[in-house]
């Protein structure tokens, strides 16, 4: 049996110096637009090393200690699991911490998507880019991203 997901999470803004947002495209809900997430691996697997891997596992894009570097927000968010996908969380669990973090990218990045996650990206300007996410705590970060990035 497999285990219970964690309900504790990342969210990736990916986007370049001129706020256009990369946004895929979920392979389980065609329609679905989102940054890239991911749930812990393990309870004690430091938030920046999930955000790493979920930025390499989702888009083959790596983050490095010079030109890829991930912005951890010190923001999370609680929300309610969609009921959709709670049945691999564990029972009773319905609630999911997020943590947000940000990457800035060259535009001319290349990106690879993983398929059994993902059928489709695309790069939009940040607030099509929040209009086009299907999560309401997606949307808000990307809303946010100018006012972090001054910071």
């Amino acid at each position: 049996m497999k285990p219970y997901k964690i309900p504790e999470s990342v969210l990736v803004v990916i986007h370049t110096a001129d706020l256009q947002v990369l946004l895929i495209e979920r392979a389980d809900k065609p329609g679905f637009w989102q940054s890239v997430t991911g749930s812990l691996d393990a309870p004690d697997e430091p938030l920046a090393q999930t955000a790493a891997r979920e930025l390499f596992e989702e888009t083959g894009i790596a983050a490095d200690a010079e030109r890829i570097v991930l912005r951890d927000w010190h923001l999370s968010n609680i929300y309610t699991i969609y009921p959709v996908w709670r049945h691999r969380y564990a029972p009773g669990v319905t609630e999911n911490t997020e943590h947000v973090f940000s990457v800035e990218v060259p535009r001319d990045i290349a990106v690879t998507l993983s398929a059994r996650e993902h059928l489709n990206h695309c790069w939009l300007p940040y607030l099509d880019a929040a209009d086009k996410c299907f999560s309401s705590s997606n949307a808000e970060a990307i809303l946010q991203l100018p006012q972090q990035l001054k910071r």
